[in-house]
């Protein structure tokens, strides 16, 4: 594509993908199928936005919680169909996959990774183990090793609470959501409001935009100094009876692709891309 006049850059956030998480539908084998029907639809909706300008790079976020853990709460054994040691590789398999996809179909990629909660060798409360001893991290460096012979993969994985993707002039807070604490059953949109606006404050780096998982379902919240949101991402899970039961709800399986213009450093085109 020789074009140079408004050239974009597609953005897809990957989070909440549970792998080794059983149900009665959804296991690691539909978390594969699913994954590769968002990889594909990724493809074609790129190709749409082709027709009209150029969409040469592209930069994914890892949200966290790849997988589903073993030990995050009690009874948890019961609802997986594999092993920590199996969950790890099969996640891996499937993000390499990914990886390797997007990068035979974009001149640069981009990956800025965070973990999550379920990523946890234990539970919160027991305090077994560091925070950065976390299976998503892991799971991100095997997938970075494997991926070296890639030239244009950048990888950019955090130990930290939060990591920043740059494109251009505009900057995506990344965050796995399990930073918004007691939201009681409920998606906690007052709660990211306030919490996100105060970040927004000088508290972290500048963004734009703030990217979340962990509640499993789409929402955007219009952050208060005017421009700027946060976009919550739902899974590709399906089936979780936890959230029957507490939160009263269930999501659609999903995940998310925005198209960004670096150099008015803002979002231009929003899907979420449906994986029922």
């Amino acid at each position: 594509d020789k074009r140079t006049k408004g050239a974009e850059v597609a953005l897809v956030h990957a989070t909440d993908w549970q792998i080794g998480k059983l149900s009665e539908t959804y296991s690691t084998d539909i978390g594969r199928e699913r994954i590769e029907l968002f990889a594909s639809k990724v493809l074609r909706l790129t190709e749409i936005q082709r027709a009209d300008h150029p969409v040469k790079d592209c930069h994914l976020l890892a949200g966290g919680d790849m997988l589903e853990g073993v030990s995050i709460f009690p009874g948890q054994p019961f609802e997986i169909d594999s092993t920590l040691y199996e969950q790890v590789f099969a996640t891996a398999g499937i993000l390499e996959t990914l990886v390797r996809t997007l990068a035979a179909n974009f001149e640069h990629l981009d990956v800025t990774t965070e973990f999550g909660n379920h990523g946890r060798l234990s539970s919160r409360a027991s305090g077994d183990y560091p925070a950065h001893d976390n299976a998503d991290l892991m799971i991100y460096r095997i997938v970075a090793d494997r991926t070296r012979d890639l030239p244009n993969v950048t990888w950019h994985i955090s130990t930290n609470w939060y990591n920043l993707a740059v494109i251009g002039n505009y900057r995506a807070l990344l965050v796995h959501g399990d930073e918004f604490k007691s939201f009681g059953g409920n998606t906690p949109a007052f709660g990211i409001a306030r919490k996100v606006n105060s970040w927004a404050s000088g508290v972290v780096e500048p963004f734009e935009d703030c990217y979340i998982g962990h509640f499993h379902q789409s929402l955007v919240v219009p952050l208060a100094r005017g421009n700027g949101r946060a976009f919550l991402t739902p899974s590709p899970e399906s089936g979780n009876e936890y959230a029957r039961e507490f939160m009263a709800a269930t999501g659609t399986p999903g995940q998310r692709l925005h198209f960004v213009d670096p150099e008015r450093g803002r979002v231009s085109a929003e899907y979420l891309v449906w994986l029922d």
